[in-house]
């Protein structure tokens, strides 16, 4: 079971909708629908091609919860978009530093899962957000062959 679409209640939501489109275009969300809301709002879906999960943003209607987003409230701590390569994670950073977003780590390798790679940023309403790459299992295995490899061709260099 998936995740089919998340819903974001944002500050400015023109701001927001430039800001998702730019990062998450180049992750496959393409496709941008509208839709009325229940009390008649409008909400904007970014969605990948074949329905394959999207994030939609809806302007607040409620002072309720303080801006910037805390996240240690009740509520979403962070969202993580997958991303295909390492290569991504650092081209969507190098978007982020562009836009002047606050990056808080990354991107970089962390030990949460082998190879797992990521970086960590802010919305602009200070929604953390998070893009990784993690590795297949079969890109795993290729990598410790290929040092293997490597320790191999070391030790006989060494005597």
């Amino acid at each position: 079971m998936s995740i089919d679409h998340l819903d974001l209640v944002v500050t400015a939501l023109e701001r927001s909708l430039a800001f998702y489109r730019g990062l998450l275009e180049p992750l496959g969300y393409v496709r941008v629908s509208e839709i009325a809301g229940e009390r008649g709002e409008r909400v904007l879906y970014l969605g990948r091609i074949g329905g394959m999960g999207s994030v939609s943003l809806r302007a607040a209607q409620s002072d309720a919860h303080e801006v910037p987003y805390d996240r240690y409230g009740v509520g979403l701590h962070h969202l993580a978009f997958n991303a295909s390569s390492r290569g991504v994670v650092d081209d969507r950073a190098a978007w982020l530093r562009e836009q002047g977003a606050e990056i808080e780590s990354g991107p970089e390798e962390y030990d949460y899962t082998p190879g797992y790679y990521a970086v960590f940023f802010y919305d602009p309403d200070a929604i953390k957000l998070e893009i990784v790459h993690r590795p297949s299992e079969g890109d795993l295995v290729e990598e410790v062959r290929r040092l293997a490899t490597r320790l191999d061709r070391l030790e006989r260099e060494r005597g």
